[in-house]
């Protein structure tokens, strides 16, 4: 076996560890904040998305992080492209009032759906065969961010008569969202993740203050992973991989470890 083979299999192994055990200790940052591969990263990332009580999501993984754990963005990129072709995984842009996108398994992404079905039908809302068409004729053939109104409603008669308030039942379980600048235009959403949005607005905020007070902006990696941020449900670890991703943050190596330092304008 290679050393590339067997990195790679050492990593598998470290997924299946997380994922298998909940009182596993979770990897420290330090240890596993580059990677070779966009689908080992993606994984990985994925098993050590926080667990949060109040929402109820299914793990995603920022753009942005793949591109600090990755060091060549251009095969990012070209290797996202290939798997959201084979299926894999969907990719969505987010309203953040940024360039920001979220990346989920495409299983993932349907457990979501089924979760929305469930609360749907709690609720005794009609017209939920929508749910079905949307998923079966939709997802699986729509592999873009966005689609137009026609193509919709086009994709979804193959299941059925579509009504306007079948669309309407869409947008409002978050599987759709009109697009501000064209309304017969609509982005691909995750349901449920209004209050995360705010968070990752936040939580950047929060960090990038927290580093700039401090004398040189700067900490130790393993120092600031350990901090507890107020304002986001996610974790410093989410947050870090963002910041480096996006350039506002960059890493030094120093003989006592790695130091996460506010980059200069």
């Amino acid at each position: 076996m290679d050393n590339s083979k067997g990195k790679k299999r050492q990593r598998e192994i470290e997924i299946e560890t997380e994922q298998g055990s909940d009182t596993a200790q979770p990897f420290s940052l330090e240890e596993n904040l580059m990677f070779t591969d966009t689908l080992v990263a993606l994984r990985i990332m994925r098993a050590q998305f926080p667990h949060m009580d109040k929402v109820s999501i299914q793990p995603f993984i920022l753009q942005s992080q793949l591109y600090s754990s990755v060091k060549d963005r251009t095969q990012v990129d070209r290797e996202l492209e290939s798997l959201r072709r084979q299926k894999v995984l969907r990719i969505f842009k987010l309203n953040t009032g940024q360039d920001d996108h979220a990346i989920m398994f495409l299983d993932d992404y349907l457990n979501q759906i089924e979760c929305v079905v469930k609360r749907m039908e709690e609720k005794e809302q009609g017209d939920l065969q929508v749910f079905e068409w949307f998923r079966t004729h939709v997802v699986y053939s729509k592999l873009e961010p966005s689609i137009e109104h026609q193509e919709l409603c086009s994709l979804l008669s193959v299941g059925g008569e579509v009504k306007d308030r079948q669309i309407s039942l869409l947008i409002n379980a978050g599987l759709l969202t009109r697009q501000l600048i064209d309304s017969n235009m609509y982005w691909f959403a995750i349901p449920n993740i209004g209050s995360i949005l705010k968070g990752i607005s936040q939580g950047r905020k929060e960090l990038l203050s927290l580093l700039n007070r401090r004398k040189y902006k700067e900490m130790m990696l393993a120092l600031l992973e350990k901090k507890h941020l107020r304002l986001s449900l996610l974790d410093m670890r989410f947050h870090i991989r963002d910041l480096i991703g996006s350039g506002h943050l960059k890493t030094i190596q120093t003989p006592t470890g790695l130091v996460i330092q506010v980059s200069k304008d």
